[in-house]
C-alpha cells in the first residue's frame, strides 16, 4: 500500500511553480504597463498644461489687442471730428476772406471819394473859422448886452425886494383885515341868532301857544297836518290864516334887520316814510318840495319878498322820530321855517 502511494505521487505533474512563474511574469508585465501608462499620462499632461498656458497667454494677447483697436477706433473718431470741425472753420474762414477782399475793394473804391470829401471838408473848415471869428465878434456884443441886462436885473430884484416888503406889508393888513371880517360875521351870525330868537317869539306870540308848533333848535316847527290834508300840496283854507300871520311877522321883521345882514327865511318839507306814487307826485320827494313852494308862493303873494324865501324838500330822509308808529309819522310829516344867512 505504501508502494502504490509512492508509485501514485511520482506519476502525477507538479503545476504550481510553472503557475508562480506566470504570474510573476504577468505581474511584470502589467507593471511594465503601468509604467508606460504613467510616463504617456506625464507626458500627455505636460503637452496639455502648455497648451493651456499658451491658450491663456494668446486670450490676454487679444483682449489686449481688442483693447488697442478699440481706442484706435475711438481716436480715429476724434480726429474725424476734428477734422470736420477744421474743415468747417476753413470754410467759414474763406468766407469771411471773400467778404474782407470785398469790403477792400469797396473802401479802395471809396478812398478817391474820402479825398475829394476831405478837400470838400477843408474847404468848409476854412468857412467855419470865418465864421467862428465872426461869431466871436457878436459873441461880444451880447457880452455887453449881458452885462447891462444884469445891470437892469439888479435894479429890477431890489425892485422885487421892495415889492415883497410891501407886499407882506400887504399880507399882515389882510391877515388883520380877515380877522377883522371874521370877527364881524361873528357878529352878524350872532345879531342875526337874536333876530331869529325874536322871530320865533314873535311868531308863537302871534299863533298862539299850540303845543304842535315847536322850536327845534334853530328851527320853527308846523305839523303838515295843519297845513295840508294827507297826499295833497294845496294849502288848507283855514290853515291860510296862520301862514297871514307868518307873512306879517316876516315883513315885520325884514324892517328890523339891518341891510348889511343877507338873510333868508328856508322853508323845508318832510314827509313820512309811508311811500307815495300818483300822477302828481311820483315820490316823496316831490310831496315835500311842492309843499314848501305852496307855503313860498302864498308868503310871496301876502307881500313877503321873494328873494327873502327859499323853499327846499327833504322826503322822508331826515326824521325826528325814527320810529313807525302813528305818533312818530304825525311827528315826520312836518313843515320847518329857518332863519339863515343866504
Amino acid at each position: 500500500m505504501g508502494v502504490a502511494r509512492t508509485s501514485r505521487g511520482r506519476s502525477a505533474t507538479n503545476y504550481w511553480p510553472g503557475y508562480v512563474d506566470m504570474l510573476s511574469t504577468l505581474l511584470l508585465v502589467v507593471t511594465f504597463l503601468m509604467s508606460l501608462f504613467m510616463l504617456a499620462n506625464f507626458f500627455i499632461t505636460q503637452q496639455t498644461s502648455g497648451k493651456d498656458t499658451m491658450l491663456s497667454r494668446l486670450n490676454r494677447q487679444l483682449s489686449e489687442l481688442t483693447e488697442l483697436l478699440a481706442l484706435e477706433r475711438s481716436k480715429k473718431q476724434s480726429v474725424e471730428d476734428s477734422l470736420s470741425a477744421l474743415q468747417a472753420t476753413l470754410v467759414d474762414k474763406d468766407k469771411e476772406n471773400q467778404r474782407l477782399t470785398g469790403l477792400i475793394g469797396e473802401q479802395g473804391g471809396k478812398t478817391e471819394g474820402a479825398e475829394a470829401k476831405a478837400n470838400e471838408l477843408s474847404g468848409q473848415l476854412d468857412q467855419q473859422k470865418r465864421i467862428t471869428n465872426e461869431a466871436l465878434a457878436k459873441v461880444e456884443i451880447l457880452n455887453q448886452q449881458i452885462a447891462a441886462l444884469r445891470s437892469q436885473l439888479a435894479a429890477l430884484q431890489e425892485a422885487l425886494d421892495a415889492s415883497e416888503a410891501k407886499d407882506r406889508e400887504s399880507q399882515v393888513k389882510i391877515a388883520d383885515l380877515g380877522q377883522r371880517l371874521n370877527v364881524a360875521l361873528a357878529k352878524k351870525v350872532q345879531e342875526l341868532a337874536r333876530y331869529r330868537s325874536d322871530f320865533f317869539g314873535k311868531l308863537r306870540e302871534v299863533l298862539g301857544a299850540r303845543a304842535d308848533f315847536q322850536v327845534v333848535g334853530d328851527r320853527f316847527v308846523f305839523p303838515a297836518d295843519v297845513l295840508f290834508d294827507s297826499g295833497s300840496a294845496d294849502l288848507k283854507p283855514d290853515a291860510m290864516s296862520q301862514i297871514d300871520k307868518l307873512a306879517d311877522a316876516l315883513k315885520q321883521l325884514e324892517t328890523q334887520i339891518p341891510s348889511d345882514i343877507a338873510w333868508v327865511l328856508r322853508i323845508d318839507g318832510h314827509t313820512d316814510i309811508k311811500p307815495i306814487t300818483n300822477a302828481n307826485f311820483p315820490s316823496n320827494w316831490e310831496l315835500s318840495s311842492a309843499r314848501a313852494i305852496s307855503v313860498v308862493r302864498y308868503l310871496i303873494d301876502q307881500g313877503v319878498p321873494p328873494n327873502r324865501l327859499v323853499a327846499a324838500g327833504f322826503g322822508e330822509f331826515q326824521p325826528l322820530d325814527p320810529g313807525d308808529s302813528d305818533e312818530a309819522l304825525r311827528k315826520n310829516r312836518r313843515i320847518e321855517l329857518k332863519l339863515t344867512e343866504r
